[in-house]
């Protein structure tokens, strides 16, 4: 019989605290932003018309800066070429709002170099989607039926998404150094700001991490649920 769907489970434990670290995180940013929101960029551009001038000083005119709900839903779309940025970054002037804005704006230089890490990234969102999806149900299904069998495979599928998560964290680290590095080329900042920029860069990074530990501990939490089989 498997074993393990208790609280005294060490694999049980190592995923709740890393879902802990990431709440955590996820309220650093959550405070970093809101208190550098509060901090006009002494450019006085918006995070729109920073995205612009990094696409435009890097030759990718004919991509596109568009508004998208929600808050902190800022993202670049490889697939059709175009940066969505939150209405509070998009129209926001603030310290937060144009460091969001290079950042995904970095990711599109990113693109267009052919970064390896990032088309490797893009590569695995199929499969790793598959892999999240495919976890639980196939550890419910080991643990009903007993067949361990079923937690490898989808120990096997889940190795999709926690090499997707592990490849993030490079992804991103880079696009935040471009961030910073191409906001002082096109004077869209001040030396003052550069360091809000990076305290707001360096936050969301942190939540990156808790992503990957959690993938981390969940591959580790399914291995050991199938040696106790």
């Amino acid at each position: 019989m498997i074993h393990g769907f208790y609280m005294g489970d060490p694999g049980f434990l190592l995923v709740i605290g890393a879902i802990l670290l990431g709440l955590v995180a996820q309220g650093m940013v959550s405070r970093t932003y809101s208190k550098y929101s509060r901090v006009r960029a002494a450019s006085g551009l918006s995070g729109a018309e920073v995205a612009r001038r990094i696409l435009d000083i890097n030759g990718l005119s004919h991509l596109q800066v568009t508004r998208t709900g929600g808050r902190l839903s800022d993202h670049y779309d490889p697939r059709d070429g175009t940066l969505y940025l939150s209405d509070g970054v998009y129209s926001g002037r603030s310290v937060s709002a144009v460091g969001v804005a290079a950042h995904e704006a970095g990711h599109a230089v990113q693109h267009a170099m052919g970064y390896r890490p990032f088309k490797l990234r893009s590569t695995l969102v199929p499969a790793a989607n598959l892999g999240s999806q495919a976890l639980f149900p196939l550890i419910i299904a080991g643990f009903l039926f007993q067949m361990t069998q079923l937690f490898y495979i989808g120990a096997a599928l889940y190795a999709a998404a926690l090499l997707f998560h592990l490849v993030t964290l490079p992804v991103e680290i880079d696009a935040s150094r471009r961030a910073v590095r191409q906001l002082q080329v096109t004077g869209s900042v001040t030396t003052n700001d550069i360091s809000g920029v990076r305290k707001v860069l360096g936050a969301a990074a942190m939540t990156y991490v808790a992503a990957a530990l959690v993938a981390i501990a969940n591959m580790a939490r399914l291995l050991l649920l199938g040696r106790r089989s």
